[in-house]
């Protein structure tokens, strides 16, 4: 399978973070296009933002102030985006770990 998916992990609980509102966007010429809306499922996943994507480059944008002020928590970082560069059908896995004042992400499996 080629697909981009992702997942959150809210780490200050260390579960999975549902209802995160996740726009994936490719970039075509010097704009970005809406390919795929997503909110993460009670696993904190999204598996179907695109499953058969083209090769190019993507920002996934993750509305983690939203979610963070439905728990009553504060944030510096009201959303979080991501740009990276799909170069082969492999399969892109791009978790979010997040924390109120903190995030990591990575290329997973």
């Amino acid at each position: 399978m080629s697909a981009i998916t992702t997942h959150v992990l809210d780490i200050a609980l260390g579960m999975p973070a549902a209802g995160i509102r996740v726009f994936l966007e490719l970039r075509v010429e010097d704009r970005w296009r809406i390919v795929a809306e997503s909110v993460t499922d009670r696993d904190g996943r999204c598996r179907d933002l695109a499953p058969d994507p083209e090769n190019g480059t993507y920002r996934l944008t993750f509305k983690t102030g939203e979610y963070l002020k439905g728990q009553g928590r504060t944030t510096l970082y009201p959303e979080v985006s991501v740009v990276f560069e799909r170069r082969s059908d492999a399969h892109y896995h791009l978790p979010l770990l997040l924390s109120d004042n903190g995030y990591t992400t990575y290329r997973g499996s």
